[in-house]
């Protein structure tokens, strides 16, 4: 998970939780289900975000995990529409019945860039 600390930044880090949910601080977004079924779209399409005071939260390292084989499947087209460093390889199994949100959280990042 990404180590370095955007806590003194003065724009929100986070591109679809504060559109989706609100929120503007991926603390907030774990306080509630809704957040913590968003944050691995969250965390697919950003690579700005600080996830080190939540790394052993197993919810967020669910989370990362399904990031990561979102990544591994959708690599190209991912990395066609969003400029963002790569996450590591996991082959391991999605949920195709999340491939709608999956699409509209590219289509909204891509829209907003």
């Amino acid at each position: 998970m990404r180590t370095e600390s955007l806590r003194n930044s003065s724009v929100s880090p986070l591109r679809l939780l504060p559109a989706y949910l609100g929120t503007h601080q991926v603390g907030e977004a774990i306080r509630t289900t809704r957040g913590l079924r968003m944050l691995w779209l969250e965390i697919l399409v950003n690579d700005q975000l600080d996830l080190t005071p939540w790394q052993s939260d197993p919810a967020v390292q669910v989370a990362y995990q399904t990031a990561c084989r979102w990544y591994t499947q959708y690599r190209r087209l991912i990395t066609y529409l969003l400029d963002r460093a790569p996450l590591p390889v996991d082959a391991g199994h999605i949920d195709f019945r999340d491939y709608r949100v999956f699409a509209e959280a590219l289509s909204f990042v891509y829209a907003h860039r």
